[in-house]
């Protein structure tokens, strides 16, 4: 599967290539993708699907300098009911989630060697993926496709650590009547490069609770895609990123309802703490939701907030709502940026809250929302630990 697809999703490339286009794409049904790498122009960070990334920090993912020769470990624990295979990209589930929609992703897709296949009946206990990245100075490519049969339930939690450069598709692929919470951590050593696709494939009455969460790494840039195979699909994504001096953290989605009766929810929040002397504490988030003509009956809600700590800080927010039909449900969409409120800190400082502590307590129930998705009281414990050592980190 080399040849370029067209699979009409969202509104990104603005290519002049031949196949891409010769104007930017005004629809997000419009989107160009494909598994050749070749097919796409190498952006310079002008184009829409770029211009919040810095180009200079891509360590070549996105020109092709980027060697993508080093070795992504992947590591399953998982129990009955749980099947795990290591496959070539000839083999055909390989692609079902969907297909690249910008030129790291298509290299990615060209240049991994093996990919990680697990797959998930009846109703397995909760399985984890430990993805560790290639090393300091190295870059690698990787694939990684998740699926449920038909009815199953289950949990899969991806911790993704370690340093080096790391261009990777996420497949997900859910079965008629699946139910997948999945949790995504990126926890990355202070080096790290990590952009990612994440293909998100739903069938009928399918149920998917995605939530993710972004607190390492130097440039971390996550795109998922949802795209629904039956009516009754039910997508959650719940994400919140903590970006502290010096650090790129982008969250790119697009939520394509194309057949009638599905739902869709997106809650994303972002805190942001910057230094003076470093590059500013960046967070980007853009939500693209489509509803297609043929996706009546559509109920869909996106939500991103941004919680703005210190001076030396940006954080920019881009909520897209495009809709083909008037026969829908509900749909909307909201974003808020603020600073730390400093009535809160004093409020809780009059009370004889330590500032250090009183600070915590305002990050941490801000981001509560998010957390208490989480269903592994263990594992939210130790997220919610690690949001309380960023914070007294770069406090000090």
């Amino acid at each position: 599967m080399t040849a370029p697809e067209v699979a009409g999703l969202a509104p990104e490339l603005a290519g002049a290539k031949e196949g891409q286009g010769q104007a930017p794409i005004a629809s997000a049904s419009e989107r160009f993708t494909a598994y050749d790498v070749a097919a796409f122009e190498v952006p310079g960070g002008r184009e829409e699907n770029w211009r919040f990334t810095p180009m200079r920090r891509m360590r070549g993912l996105h020109d092709g300098s980027a060697a993508l020769d080093g070795t992504v470990k992947v590591e399953v624990t998982a129990g009955d009911g749980v099947t795990v295979e290591t496959v070539g990209r000839d083999d055909a589930r390989i692609g079902e989630g969907g297909t690249p929609a910008d030129r790291v992703a298509a290299a990615a897709w060209s240049a991994f060697r093996e990919a990680t296949l697990v797959t998930l009946s009846g109703t397995p206990a909760p399985v984890t993926v430990a993805v560790t990245g290639p090393g300091e100075g190295a870059s690698a490519a990787g694939h990684l496709q998740l699926r449920t049969a038909p009815h199953a339930e289950a949990t899969v939690v991806v911790e993704q650590r370690g340093s080096g450069v790391l261009a990777d598709n996420l497949e997900v692929v859910l079965g008629d009547g699946s139910r997948l919470h999945l949790v995504v951590t990126e926890e990355w050593a202070d080096d790290a490069v990590h952009v990612s696709a994440q293909h998100f494939a739903l069938g009928r009455d399918a149920t998917l609770r995605v939530t993710s969460v972004a607190l390492g790494g130097d440039l971390v840039r996550i795109s998922p895609t949802v795209a629904y195979r039956g009516p009754g699909g039910d997508a959650e994504l719940a994400g919140l990123g903590f970006a502290d001096a010096g650090q790129h953290l982008e969250q790119r989605l697009l939520v394509d309802h194309s057949v009638p009766h599905c739902t869709s929810n997106v809650l994303y929040k972002n805190a942001l703490q910057g230094a003076k002397g470093v590059p500013d504490a960046r967070t980007v988030w853009v939500g693209d939701v489509l509803i297609r003509a043929a996706a009546e009956d559509t109920q869909t809600f996106e939500l991103n907030r941004n919680l703005v700590l210190t001076e030396h800080a940006r954080a920019d927010s881009v909520p897209n709502l495009e809709i083909e039909t008037g026969e829908i449900a509900g749909a909307g969409h909201a974003s808020a940026t603020g600073r730390f409120d400093d009535e809160q800190l004093f409020y809780l400082q009059s009370r004889g809250i330590p500032e250090d502590v009183a600070r915590r307590l305002v990050v941490r129930g801000f981001f509560g929302e998010v957390l208490s998705r989480i269903t592994l009281p263990e594992l939210r414990e130790r997220l919610e630990a690690a949001v309380e050592a960023e914070l007294a980190v770069n406090a000090n």
